[in-house]
């Protein structure tokens, strides 16, 4: 008799290899759409209605820390019930009665540092986890004080929380990031929805651009110019008002599935209304260009952001490059990647992605790790990684290192290897993917 394919126990799962992918599965809200229509909403005029919302710890740190700044929210439960945020106007938010706990959420932090500069007359502390406060904040923070006026102050010069933000008033100007990031790109234009003028920010390569679509869907005057849409430049003066809003699938958690589809045998699955944004599809087509049997179908646009329905089944793969022009648009991706390039035939490269050094974890070092303890051989480059295919698994103990999509990522590698794995530290999946382990055990047929 077949054992279960997955014991859940506390924060430890196990995970038995030999079984397929198989189904139908919606993946959970987008979280970088789901944590922006919370903070516009936030400052609307009128009531704001988000369907879909991803109901995971990062945008409840969001919502949490704008109830504590006086906005009504309504629960977010698990993504079936719409969320209702109460608008306060682009004035509104009140000075709190204590500081901002943002989590683990450093989209929250840093979109709130924008958000908050302007707000004269208050002063916010924003901090979080352990984690958190190790990672890096004066990409927005100095941008946001040495170009805008803004006055945020911590440790390390306001590199790093607990943070300090006193609002006052901003000042425009055309601002060049030195690496293109959404979240970067984002406080600055948030920023400059109570700047004295016009804020232009010129990134080296694009970014995901929700931030842009949504606030021009909200009314803010917002004109995205130059090549590939890396010139994107606000105008202040016009009111915000509340809007519908339907979150679609996030690609992001998509990508698990699509990876694990791809190299499990057998494995064919379904998925439905995911976000298509072209700033975000990076994975889509390194999987394609692999020659991973995926197809989209029943493309459409839902409140400004494509979507379509992906289709995708095992086969098999040769190797991929990924370099510095193509990472802003799979960055959250590459942990899963690099599990597609150990059965990959051939030798994969990833490079120019320093960034994953700076996330929940030094996402390079630590995938690189956990894999060595299955017996992969791993390339660790300053900037990426190196893994040649096909290779051979064995089961291993491991441990996400309370990275949530190292977690999920492991679960593929596992999955596909000789023997079982138990992963220590599971429940960190629920930061962006509520649910995860119970999908992954009914499209397994457990």
């Amino acid at each position: 008799m077949q054992s279960a394919p997955i014991q859940v126990e506390g924060n430890r799962v196990t995970l038995e290899p030999g079984r397929s992918l198989r189904g139908e599965v919606m993946v959970p809200g987008d979280k970088s759409i789901s944590h922006r229509a919370l903070l516009i909403g936030a400052v609307a005029e009128g009531n704001t209605t988000i369907h879909g919302m991803l109901a995971a710890e990062d945008p409840r740190s969001t919502a949490e820390c704008l109830r504590a700044m006086g906005v009504a929210v309504s629960p977010l439960e698990d993504g079936n019930q719409p969320v209702v945020v109460q608008g306060v106007g682009l004035d509104g938010l009140q000075e709190p009665v204590d500081v901002l706990n943002c989590g683990n959420s450093g989209t929250t932090m840093r979109l709130l540092l924008g958000l908050l500069s302007g707000c004269k007359g208050r002063y916010f502390v924003l901090t979080g986890d352990g984690s958190l406060r190790q990672r890096p904040m004066g990409r927005v923070s100095h941008p946001l004080c040495q170009a805008m006026g803004a006055s945020i102050h911590g440790r390390a010069n306001g590199a790093f929380a607990p943070l300090g933000v006193s609002g006052c008033q901003l000042q425009g100007g055309v601002i060049g990031t030195s690496v293109p990031s959404a979240q970067v790109k984002s406080a600055l234009l948030l920023a400059g929805l109570t700047a004295s003028s016009s804020v232009s920010v010129i990134e080296p390569n694009r970014s995901r651009d929700h931030s842009e679509r949504m606030l021009k869907a909200f009314g803010a005057d917002v004109q995205v110019n130059g090549d590939y849409g890396r010139h994107v430049r606000l105008t202040p003066g016009r009111s915000l008002r509340g809007q519908e809003v339907h979150v679609p699938g996030d690609v992001s958690s998509a990508a698990f599935w699509l990876v694990g589809a791809a190299v499990i045998p057998g494995s064919r699955l379904r998925l439905p209304h995911v976000g298509l944004n072209p700033t975000r599809t990076g994975v889509v087509e390194v999987l394609q260009a692999m020659g991973a049997q995926l197809q989209v179908e029943n493309r459409r646009e839902i409140t400004g952001e494509p979507v379509g329905d992906l289709l995708v089944q095992h086969s098999a793969l040769g190797p991929f490059s990924i370099g510095p022009d193509l990472v802003p648009r799979l960055v959250d991706e590459i942990p899963a990647l690099a599990v597609a390039a150990l059965f990959a035939e051939g030798a994969s490269r990833i490079h120019g992605a320093r960034e994953l050094r700076v996330k929940e974890t030094d996402r390079l070092a630590v995938m690189t790790r956990q894999l060595r303890a299955m017996g992969a051989v791993v390339e660790e480059t300053a900037d990426g990684l190196v893994i040649e295919g096909p290779q051979k698994l064995r089961g291993a103990g491991l441990d996400s290192e309370t990275d949530h999509r190292v977690a999920m990522s492991l679960a593929l590698a596992a999955l596909n290897a000789q023997g079982p794995s138990r992963i220590h530290g599971a429940d960190a999946a629920g930061v962006s993917y509520p649910g995860f382990w119970r999908q992954l055990g009914r499209l397994l047929g457990g």
